[in-house]
């Protein structure tokens, strides 16, 4: 046992494969999902409440910032949907090898993207 050990990790240097960077990426939109959920059952509410509060959120949508925070939330739905099929498909042993897991990553994050950009060329 006379390994040498570093006494600190440097965890800007460590390399992390896309299999890691989609996990940290379905936790982080679970997160973001989570965390704007009042706002969007406030938005919810403001569409129904009446065509006065209607009008207005239309209005505030229609800023580029909060169509850029609503592309952003649409990101994090379809990667947290995209990456969660893929999670379940590893639970129920369809994706057995790590070549297998290597290759659903990618799609995941294509697709999560192409789905993301598709939404959002025809909401912008």
């Amino acid at each position: 046992m006379n390994k040498q050990r570093p006494k600190h990790l440097a965890l800007h240097l460590i390399k992390l494969p896309l299999p890691g960077i989609v996990s940290i990426l379905h936790r982080v939109s679970g997160l973001l999902l989570f965390l704007c959920l009042p706002l969007l059952l406030l938005a919810l509410q403001y569409s129904l409440r009446s065509i006065e509060t209607y009008t207005q959120l239309q209005g505030m949508l229609t800023q580029p910032l909060f169509k850029l925070a609503v592309l952003g939330l649409l990101w994090a739905f379809f990667h947290h949907f995209c990456a969660g099929l893929r999670y379940l498909a590893i639970d129920l042993h369809y994706l057995r090898s790590l070549a297998q897991a290597r290759y659903s990553s990618k799609v995941v994050m294509v697709a999560s993207l192409a789905m993301t950009a598709w939404v959002g060329v025809r909401l912008w």
